[in-house]
């Protein structure tokens, strides 16, 4: 099962010039497909005497993930999709790249605009760096005082966090551990517990 995923490290900005151009990529951790388009809204104001404003973004995890890219005036297929090849040779998600272009009279060509945009990604990106993160399953469990301590144990085997608890006559814990391990550290506390620990799933968190 795949449970991480890549994304940057920190927005980021980085300025290239050719022939009199400038092309200024900016990323962003976009949380969202909306948190993306808001984003990119707040370039455009920002930057409202450009020419182009030219993007990728890419957002949601697996299945449910999307995507858009715009040339935003350019010739087709010189900006957006060469921004989001980028984005992708890189595998990144929850990301949006707004590479912003203010003309300078000279023209360069499509060869020269997939360059031009594809370096100021790959330039922005590069300042960005990237960090992995893990889709978890969070579990409720409760168990006798006596089984706590080994229960700890069990965690440190699984690599699995506690992320709250409650000791009154039980112990009520809230557990968070790598999606694609949580069917056998269950089963785990269904052994350690003699089938006595209440076990519940109550959702996922990414980390």
């Amino acid at each position: 099962m795949d449970d991480s995923y890549l994304t940057i490290k920190q927005p980021a900005r980085h300025e290239i010039k050719v022939k009199g151009s400038r092309f200024i990529g900016e990323s962003f951790i976009a949380a969202s497909p909306e948190n993306a388009v808001a984003l990119l809204e707040e370039v455009r104001k920002r930057e409202h005497a450009a020419t182009h404003h030219c993007f990728a973004w890419q957002a949601g995890l697996f299945d449910e993930r999307q995507f858009k890219y715009s040339d935003d005036g350019e010739p087709s297929g010189t900006a957006g999709k060469p921004i989001y090849d980028v984005i992708c040779g890189r595998e990144l998600d929850y990301v949006l790249l707004v590479v912003t272009r203010y003309f300078g009279g000279t023209k360069l060509g499509t060869g020269g605009l997939v360059r031009a945009y594809s370096e100021t990604a790959q330039k922005v990106l590069d300042d960005s760096g990237w960090k992995r993160h893990y889709v978890m399953a969070l579990f409720q469990v409760t168990i006798d005082f006596s089984l706590y301590d080994p229960l700890m144990k069990l965690l440190h085997q699984h690599q699995a966090t506690q992320d709250d608890a409650q000791f009154t006559d039980r112990v009520r814990v809230v557990l968070a551990i790598r999606q694609s391990r949580a069917a056998e550290f269950e089963q785990a506390i269904v052994e350690l517990s003699k089938g006595q620990a209440e076990i519940e799933a109550i959702g996922t968190t990414q980390r």
